[in-house]
């Protein structure tokens, strides 16, 4: 089917570089769902929010769209994202909930969970980086990845964390490969990893809106520029082209604004 839309696509003048592109897209959607549905394009829909920005995900939306089309399904046609930016950060995990999730996880003896949240949270890591740690990166103390145009984006882990993790691993025996797995032993999804977050959430009484991965990198943000005012250091390690990308995390969230309003303003 893949094949026979390219083909589609190319005898209808699309150029290579665009054929590529909706080729590509649909063969991430097919990397990670088995069947056509419209639960799994919903899903899908969810993970492109939390792993790339607004105009990319309308790219790929545009590309999922064409091919539904093309499947003689243009009725479940996906709707774009808004692009335009808030006054205020949305939907972050609060500072008291974070620590509320991991002292709870640590609890229940659930130590696989709690290096879930340690790690997206304290490295400022995307759930695709995350995925990509081994043991070997926990003794160095860091991870470099590759990005386009030979870009190399280094990953530090907090020595506090990494003492932790260390000893994580000891209690499992283990001294090579990858950190995260599923039950089957095989390295976890994306989508595992947000799905069970959301279990997670439910279990501990936790607004499911602000417990999914891309919230914990959020919270990285916030505590970074809150306890180092330095602005350019965290487009860095954040891994961001633009400085003002960085820039959102000099606003409060909807909540902080509330607060803050409510303690100063007695007029």
């Amino acid at each position: 089917m893949l094949q026979q839309f390219k083909e589609h696509l190319e005898q209808h003048g699309m150029s290579a570089n665009t054929v590529a592109a909706y080729v590509y897209a649909v063969e991430e959607y097919e990397r990670q769902h088995r069947e056509l549905t419209k639960t799994s394009l919903i899903l899908h829909k969810n993970y492109l929010i939390e792993q790339y920005s607004p105009r990319t995900v309308n790219l790929r939306l545009q590309a999922l769209n064409r091919y539904l089309r093309f499947c003689g399904k243009e009725g479940w046609r996906l709707k774009s994202v808004k692009v335009q930016q808030r006054p205020y950060l949305e939907n972050v995990i609060s500072e008291a909930d974070y620590e509320y999730l991991k002292a709870s996880l640590l609890r229940d003896g659930n130590r696989d969970w709690y290096f879930v949240v340690r790690f997206l949270a304290a490295t400022g890591a995307r759930v695709s980086e995350l995925l990509q740690l081994k043991a070997e990166h926990v003794s160095l103390g860091y991870i470099d990845l590759y990005g386009k145009g030979g870009k190399v984006r280094r990953i530090y882990i907090p020595r506090n964390l990494q003492k932790e993790a260390v000893g994580w691993l000891a209690e499992r025996g283990q001294t090579s490969g990858y950190l995260f797995r599923n039950r089957g032993g095989g390295r976890i999804t994306a989508r595992g990893i947000a799905q069970q977050l959301k279990t997670i959430a439910i279990r501990y009484g936790i607004d499911t809106k602000v417990v999914y991965p891309h919230s914990f990198r959020h919270r990285f943000a916030k505590n970074f520029i809150e306890r180092c005012n330095d602005i350019a250091l965290l487009a860095d390690l954040m891994g961001h082209e633009s400085i003002e990308t960085t820039r959102i995390y000099l606003r409060r969230t909807a909540g902080e604004q509330r607060e803050i309003v409510d303690k100063v303003v007695d007029w």
